[in-house]
């Protein structure tokens, strides 16, 4: 019995220490080495599961992602965070479907979305999500400004900063730029030093043909994190989508292509998208 004990511990520790590496390759955007180590541990495991959806997701294998975490929701049906991956899945892959399967498959990202905050009405990320869905689906989708209303005023309830932005949000949709301008000088003025929400204003100057006011807010979250990949990417996003500043744009994205970066940053095969279209290739 003891010897049984023994091994059944042994088993345990090292598949712990798997399982923990293999989270620890995914925060380095290490996602196929993830795989690699998770697959030689349980695949009827809620977490192992839900991680192999997260490296699946951010491989762009979005239906390999769909099929793991319906898996991990069912084996962690309490866990707001597998559905809220699971619903970005759908949305991902309705994104690039026939119309007919896209209208389920964006059915099916609202609903777990929904699931997501029912299950945890803390859960920022997919509060955040449902905004950004409720605004732009129709409304035979479930998309609306009225529920994009509801989801802001849960927002600015966990945190007044993230509150503003989904206010601008919501004021962009309905062409109020006014309001949306002060709506994200607010949120910035709550969080001096965030640079996304000067990112945020950066880029809302720019959809406006506001150049200059757009580069002043990059140059702002410059002086505040100078190496900040995401900084990198949002402004070589920009001058690429506004013809401006091309060489520039090149030159920041080949230093985001070395840069040391999260899985909240884009990933770098959609960096190297972005210079072959930099590039006119």
């Amino acid at each position: 019995m003891k010897l049984a004990i023994a091994v059944g511990l042994s088993i345990f520790c090292a598949g712990a220490a798997d399982l923990e590496q293999a989270q620890k390759l995914y925060s380095q955007t290490e996602f196929e080495q993830s795989l690699n180590v998770l697959a030689g541990l349980p695949v009827t495991d809620g977490t192992v599961l839900g991680l192999m959806g997260q490296d699946y997701f951010m491989l762009g294998e979005y239906k390999k992602a769909t099929e793991v975490l319906e898996k991990a929701v069912a084996a962690q049906p309490f866990n707001s965070d597998w559905a809220l991956w699971l619903g970005r899945a759908w949305g991902r892959r309705a994104e690039t479907a026939n119309p007919i399967s896209a209208m389920a498959q964006a059915s099916k990202a609202r609903q777990n979305f929904e699931k997501a905050i029912q299950l945890n009405p803390r859960n920022t990320e997919a509060l955040n999500d449902l905004l950004e869905y409720y605004l732009e689906a129709p409304g035979f989708l479930g998309g609306g400004i009225e529920k994009a209303k509801a989801v802001a005023v849960q927002i600015g309830a966990l945190n007044s900063a993230e509150g503003h932005w989904a206010q601008a949000k919501i004021d962009e949709k309905r062409k109020e730029l006014g309001s949306a301008e002060v709506q994200l000088r607010r949120a910035i003025e709550m969080a001096p030093h965030q640079i996304g929400r000067m990112i945020d204003l950066a880029r809302f100057f720019a959809r406006q043909g506001r150049y200059q006011e757009s580069d002043q807010s990059f140059a702002r979250a410059e002086q505040i994190s100078p190496e900040s990949p995401k900084l990198m990417y949002a402004r070589a996003d920009v001058y690429i989508k506004t013809h401006r500043n091309l060489e520039v744009a090149r030159n920041l994205l080949e230093r985001y292509l070395t840069a040391d970066i999260t899985p909240e940053d884009p990933p770098k095969s959609q960096a190297r998208k972005l210079l072959r279209q930099a590039q006119g290739s």
